[in-house]
């Protein structure tokens, strides 16, 4: 937690409640112990969505279809949504989900390395990117990523701030999250500083970016 609980659990109350899927499987995530967003982070999503209105998703970290389903309600009835899983365990959960939403006409599983299957995919096609997958690989994914997004298209990326962590010595971090750590703070300095893209630091949730590619002058 980054910002204050109680203004967090206060903003959290004033919520909508979701349709019957999401929140079965928000119930069964919580209980098998699967991360999914969090509720204020459900909230940035729907509003960009709105305002966006995107025709084609990306979205890198499928899990059990949680936040894929959420964003299928959020756009138009010709809008489409493709999402990679790499996690085998996750993906007939996700399936499952998905089809139990109706929303197998909407979002397209791929199962598979995100690294490995996104260069086969025709460049420019996404004005909409959510990257919720394995934090560490995030600035690995991201060259990928950008040849992917149309120009004007946005990059949303979930848990950047890693806890607060982020703002510690790599010394004080545990052994095992110094790799994350290392290339967190790489990934956050290249998206502020990178020439394709205007990029602002939210410190909603557990700190997200949002990016925009600008078109080449």
């Amino acid at each position: 937690m980054i910002t204050n609980e109680r203004i967090v659990s206060y903003i959290s109350s004033l919520e909508r409640t979701n349709h019957k899927i999401l929140a079965d499987i928000e119930a069964q995530a919580h209980k098998d112990g699967v991360p999914i967003i969090r509720k204020e982070m459900e909230s940035f999503l729907r509003v960009m969505l709105s305002i966006k209105k995107p025709e084609k998703i990306l979205e890198l970290g499928t899990a059990t279809g949680y936040s894929a389903i959420l964003m299928s309600e959020c756009i138009d009835k010709k809008a489409k949504i493709i999402t990679i899983e790499n996690y085998e365990k996750r993906i007939p959960i996700a399936k499952e989900n998905i089809i139990k939403a109706g929303k197998s006409d909407v979002i397209e599983l791929l199962e598979g390395d995100a690294q490995k299957i996104m260069p086969s995919m025709e460049k420019n096609q996404f004005d909409f990117v959510f990257m919720d997958a394995a934090k560490a690989q995030y600035i690995y994914f991201l060259p990928e990523v950008l040849r992917l997004m149309k120009d004007g298209a946005v990059l949303i990326t979930d848990n950047v701030l890693q806890e607060g962590d982020l703002i510690e010595s790599k010394y004080v971090v545990k052994r095992r999250d110094r790799t994350i750590h290392k290339r967190m703070r790489e990934f956050l300095q290249t998206v502020k500083n990178h020439p394709q893209l205007e990029t602002s630091i939210v410190p909603i949730g557990d700190g997200i970016t949002v990016s925009v590619k600008l078109a080449k002058e």
